[in-house]
This record gives structure tokens, sequence and C-alpha cells, in this order.
């Protein structure tokens, strides 16, 4: 079983860093596939999120400027969009402090309808001196272009799946040269293109696309240095920004075997993930405040001349309601522009995030590794392991606890020393997978073990004492000591009581008991000791004597009653037996009821009307069984009976009773029962009907153990 779970975990955790958006993945097989692998893709993404988190990016350098258009621009200069001749006014205010580059993160690619062609192309006839003089003024188009052409600029373009308004099937061609393999294998491919006009273009320094990344439950994560355009490499806005702002006639990009190794500009080498993206360590927004600078005060010129020149500039929209926001690792909404001014900076601070293609094959061969020495091991250490497991159950969750810290530890290590991204949570998930089932297996075989030994012991008890002749006298002996209600309280109006115990063989372990306290008190119990045959049933006659002395002589309150039956009965308990035990105190003047539930199953409660419930303990209130922790403090919880209600109290012998198809009686069946007597029926009439229904429920099965019931109704004060 764990070296199944083991290689299911193993093949899970490789295929969960598969592409499941398209080909294969669609159909039937690939989207289980994809459901087993999203434990280990979310637990990744949480992990590697958590790693810069803890460790931020710190800006070194700020070699960018973001020039935004905000909320400060568009109250003073207007709404979005702006007519090219103000966007032209903004490039030409930032050309004067002469910036290595300029890139817009945005695309036109409708004409102006503000330029003055266009509007005299919108003008009536008649107004032909009109139409004239606006056509004799440059358009906007032109003005832009020349904006565009004066500084190292770079242009924006978006790539799409499927055709939408003003997409084209290509751009024009990209610097891009390619060391090595075909990088198409490797990339993604947009069929589709959304670019500026031809005019704008044609000005423009350089062209790059502007997609983001891929989105991982709406977090940026990656994002892609170079992408392919109709079967065409095209660089992503960072890079080619670096090509134009250092005058290089192209960016070469390597390609190996696996995929992209990386993309060299100048001096500048990028190492890249296969399908040429790049892990973005961000840094908090407020940590580069200092380089935002708003697009109105660039055209006042209010501008700080030490953020414009020789700085890359992005113009980009950050206004309430023009930009996309992105969630980053962090945490942070941030606009679009602030992406990719991040990519620059991580580039210029030279600390890259990597995740290289073998990391996920070393991250399969530690768990398989693991994983086969904790097979191999915790079966083999000759019962040392189910020992461990018997004197502390919570030491496989200490285990996994302490395999979770370090897993995770030496994830962040990594991550911390070297840049590296180590998914230490899938290793961990597939490790506690294998204990989980190594852990499952142990306790299974040490619980069929264990009833096997009891079964021995308890053939071996029986067997010497029905040959002495012991277990008749015994059962004459217990029955023998019980209460009989009729006869104690024969002159009693406040309350009415019944009772039922039959053992499943002929002793058992079942009690129970009542007598009054004084004279307006009333102490009952039921319980049920664990095992059967004459240790059961001498324990059992232990815990009832000494359960009612001492409620007798000790007058604090039912809670400490039970406390100092159960350190009483765990001092000599060689056998190792423990008893589940439902004591209750009732004020026979005020109806008052304080119970205690150790570890037993809740008393049902019919009212007068006919309603049953089953009363439940609260979590601050009741215990474990008697035996199973020597010094618990054990609760009462307070209940108020109104005149007529009626307690029902069995041990489990009663819902578990089978019938000869192995069907349990169930607390249902009694709940009905318990209806069909009502409210007015008295004890002994609710006992006889219970009786009848579980013997017509058994019929000729064996009983599988003991069976007691103890009905009260309390009538009021008389």
């Amino acid at each position: 079983m764990a070296a199944a779970i083991l290689i299911w975990m193993l093949f899970a955790s490789l295929m969960s860093e598969r592409d499941f958006s398209q080909g294969w993945a669609k159909s039937l097989p690939g989207q289980a596939m994809d459901i087993a692998a999203k434990p280990f893709k979310t637990g990744r993404q949480f992990l590697f999120d958590g790693y810069q988190r803890a460790f931020p990016r710190q800006p070194l350098a700020q070699p960018v400027t973001v020039v935004a258009i905000d909320e400060k621009s568009l109250k003073q200069l207007g709404q979005w969009p702006w007519p090219r001749n103000r966007l032209a006014d903004l490039i030409d205010a930032i050309g004067k402090y002469q910036p290595a580059a300029v890139g817009l993160d945005m695309y036109m690619p409708e004409a102006d309808q503000t330029s003055p062609d266009r509007v005299a192309a919108n003008l009536p006839a008649e107004q032909t001196a009109l139409r004239k003089a606006l056509a004799r003024l440059p358009s906007h188009e032109l003005r832009l272009a020349q904006s565009l052409n004066a500084v190292p600029s770079v242009l924006g373009a978006a790539g799409f799946d499927f055709p939408v308004f003003g997409t084209t099937a290509g751009m024009r061609s990209m610097p891009l040269s390619v060391q090595g393999d075909d990088p198409l294998r490797f990339l993604k491919n947009y069929p589709y293109v959304l670019s500026s006009l031809p005019e704008l273009q044609a000005a423009a320094h350089g062209q790059a696309m502007l997609t983001v990344s891929r989105y991982e439950g709406g977090v940026v994560r990656r994002v892609p240095l170079v992408v392919a355009v109709n079967d065409q490499p095209t660089s992503g806005l960072a890079m080619e920004m670096l090509r134009v702002a250092s005058a290089s006639s192209a960016i070469e990009m390597s390609v190996g075997p696996y995929g992209i190794e990386s993309l060299q500009v100048a001096e500048l080498r990028v190492p890249t993930q296969d399908d040429g993206e790049v892990w973005l360590h961000f840094a908090y927004a407020e940590a580069n405040r200092a380089r935002n600078l708003s697009a109105a005060d660039v055209l006042a010129g209010k501008a700080d001349p030490d953020l414009l020149t020789g700085k890359l500039v992005l113009i980009g929209l950050s206004g309430s309601g023009l930009s996309d926001m992105r969630m980053t690792a962090l945490g942070e909404l941030v606009p679009g522009v602030e992406i990719q001014a991040q990519l620059l900076e991580s580039l210029f601070d030279g600390r890259f995030i990597q995740r290289p293609w073998w990391m996920k094959g070393l991250e399969t061969s530690l768990m398989a590794l693991i994983g086969l020495l904790m097979i191999w091991l915790i079966p083999c250490t000759d019962g040392k392991f189910a020992q461990v497991l018997k004197k502390s159950p919570r030491a496989p969750a200490w285990a996994v606890m302490g395999l979770n810290a370090l897993i995770i530890s030496l994830g962040y290590l990594v991550f911390y020393s070297t840049g590296l991204l180590f998914d230490s949570s899938s290793t961990f998930l597939g490790l506690s997978a294998v204990l989980g089932s190594l852990v499952s297996s142990a306790m299974i075989e040490i619980d069929r073990q264990t009833h096997l030994i009891e079964a021995d012991r308890q053939r071996m008890r029986e067997a010497q004492a029905q040959a002495a002749g012991e277990l008749a006298a015994a059962r004459r002996i217990q029955l023998g000591s019980l209460p009989d209600a009729a006869r104690l309280f024969a002159a009693e109006q406040r309350f009415a009581l019944a009772t039922y115990l039959e053992p499943a063989r002929d002793v058992g372990g079942d009690l129970y008991d009542f007598f009054m306290i004084d004279a307006r008190r009333l102490c009952f119990m039921v319980g049920d000791v664990a095992g059967k045959g004459v240790p059961a049933s001498l324990f059992m006659a232990i815990a009832k004597t000494l359960a009612k002395s001492i409620a007798s002589r000790v007058d604090q309150g039912l809670g400490v009653i039970t406390t100092l039956a159960n350190q009483e009965l765990s001092r000599e308990n060689a056998e190792q037996l423990f008893v589940t035990l439902l004591i209750g105190i009732l004020d026979l003047e005020s109806g008052e009821l304080s119970l205690v539930n150790a570890g037993h199953d809740g008393p049902w409660r019919v009212s007068a009307d006919g309603r049953v419930e089953q009363i439940t303990c609260p979590t601050d209130a009741g215990g474990p069984p008697l035996c199973v922790i020597d010094d618990f403090a054990y609760v009462a919880q307070k209940l108020l009976l109104s005149p007529g209600d009626t307690l029902c109290l069995i041990t489990d012998g009663v819902t578990e009773a089978m019938n000869v198809q192995h069907e349990q009686y169930g607390a249902k069946r009694l709940e009905s029962v318990l209806k069909t007597t009502g409210g007015k029926a008295l004890p002994p009439e609710v006992v006889a009907r219970l009786k009848e229904s579980l013997a017509a429920f058994v019929g000729q099965a064996e009983a599988s153990d003991d069976m007691t019931m103890l009905v009260l109704r309390w009538a009021g004060r008389k």
C-alpha cells in the first residue's frame, strides 16, 4: 500500500508542473490528472510566495523611473485617452532630460479622433475654409511619431490566441539572434497581435510584447522575456528597452536541448526558464515609491531631473479604472506598469530567482529516496515502531511536524543562499502520505494483534471459570447485587424509575445503580466496562461500589465525585480496564440535574409533550472514560428538567445490537420507540417497549454485547 501511494505521489508531483490548459490535458484523463496534481500546485505556489515574503528584494539601485498617468494627471489634464499630441508633449518633456530609454506600457491601434485631419474629415462639406485650415495642421499621429523618433523609445504590443478588433498576424521584425536549437518548441506562441498604428511603429526605436505572465491563482509570479508571435520570436518590453538603451543591434537568445537557457543584451546575461520566462523577485511597492513621477508634474516641469536623466523611463497607466491591477507574490495589488518596472530593477540588481529544469528531478529523487527508506526501515523494526505507537499515539503527528519543519526550512535556506526555488511542499506532501499509510497499517496490525490476544485471554478465562462452575455463580451474584427500584421506592411519588440489564454472556461488564444521597437528591448511574466476562464483572462491581461510596460521603459536586472515583479506580487496575460512565444527581424538589458524561453515550430526554432529544455533552464538561487519564478533572453540566420529563440512559450494547444480517439497531430505532411511548408513559412501560423492539430486531442472532437501560421520570415537586 505504502509503495503504491509513493508511486502515485511521485507521478502527481511530476505532472503538477505540466500545463493542463491545452492538448491532451483537455481530455478526461488529463482533467483527472489536473485534479490529482492540484494539491501539489497549490502547495508550491503558497510556498514560493512565502519565500518572497520572507526575503523580499531589497532594491540596490534605481535605474527605472515610472511616469504614471495617475489620478492627479487625469484631474488636471482630462480623462484618458489623451490626444496623441498631449502624449507627444509628455515624451518631449521626458526627452529633454536624455533618458536611457522610454518604454510605453500601452498600445495605440486606433487613430486619434481629436487629430486635426480627423476633425476636418468629420466637418460638414460647406465648412470648406475650416476644413482646409485643419488639414494644414500636422496630425496628432505625426506629432507623436516625431516625438517617439526623437528619443530611444519602445512601443508595446499585446498577444492574443484569438482574433479581436484591430489584431494582425504579426508585427515588425524583432532584432533577436538565436544560438542553438529551435526556440519555437518552447516559447508561448501568439497567432495574433494588437499593436500600435504602423506610422507609430516605424517611428519608435523598438517594439516589444507587454504580456505579463501566466496567472496562477490570480497572482503574477513569472514574466516572459521572450515569446513568439506567429512563429516569430519577439522580446518582452524589459529586454527591448535594455537593447535600445545600450544601442545593441540584437538580443542574443541561447537555446539548449531542454529549452531557453538565457537572453543576453550587451554585457547583461539573464538566465531564464525553459519557456523564456523568469521568476520575478518582487520588492514591496513602498520601497520603490520614490521612483514614481506623476505625468502632470513632468508636463509642468516639476520633475526631479535625477529621476529622468540616464534612466529607463516607463510610461504607464495607474489612474482608477485605467489599468488592470495585478496581484504580486507579496500579496500587493499593483498596476501593470509596476510589474515591468520591478522586472527591469531585478535585472539590474542581478539577483535572479531560478527554477532549473533539473530541480523537479532532484525533488522527485529526494522524495523517492526518503520514501523508500521509510518503507524499508519502518516495517523492519521488529515491533519497535509498534511499541512506540502504543506508548505515544501522538508520535506520528510529531514526526510529520518535524519532517515538515526540516524540509520547509531546507527550502527557505536554499532560496536565501542561492535564489533557487526548491519545492519542499511537494516532498512534504508525498512523504506525509507515505508516513500516514505506514502508521495506519501499523495501527491496524496493532489493533488486530491486540484483539487476538484479548480474545485468547478471554477464552482461557471463560474456560477456566466454566470448568470450576464459577460463571453461573458470578452471574447470580452480579444480578443479585443490582438494586430493585420497585422495592426501594414503592411509596415515592416525585419520580418513577425502571431498569434492565442483560449480559451478553454469563457475566457482563455493564452496570447501573441508584440511591438517595439525602431526602431530596437522587443519584443514578449507568456504565460499561471495556471487556466481558469475569474481570469485567468484577471491575464493574468495584466501580459501582466505589462511585456509590464516594457520592454518599462527598458533598462537593458531581464533578469532584467523578474525579475521585477515577483516581481510586486507576490506582489498582492491573488488567488496565476502563469504564465509560454516565452519572447524574437529580434534585427532586427543583428538577435541577447535574450530569457527568465520562466517555458514555449521551442520555435521551423525552419531554412531557412527547419531544425526544439526545443530550450532548458540551466541550467544557464531561471527559474521557474512567481509568484512561488518572488525574483528569471532570466537570459536570447543569440541566433543568420540567415536570413529566423522562430520561433514558443506555449502554452501547442497545444501539449496537445486531440481527442475523449484521445490521445494528441504531439510535434512530431507539428514538422512534421513545417517540412512540410519548411523554406520558411510565418508565416500566418504556423499558418494556424497548425490550420488545430489541427482541424483534435481533431475532435469533447471538448477543454481541451487554444491554443495559435505566429510565427515570421526574413527576415534579409533591
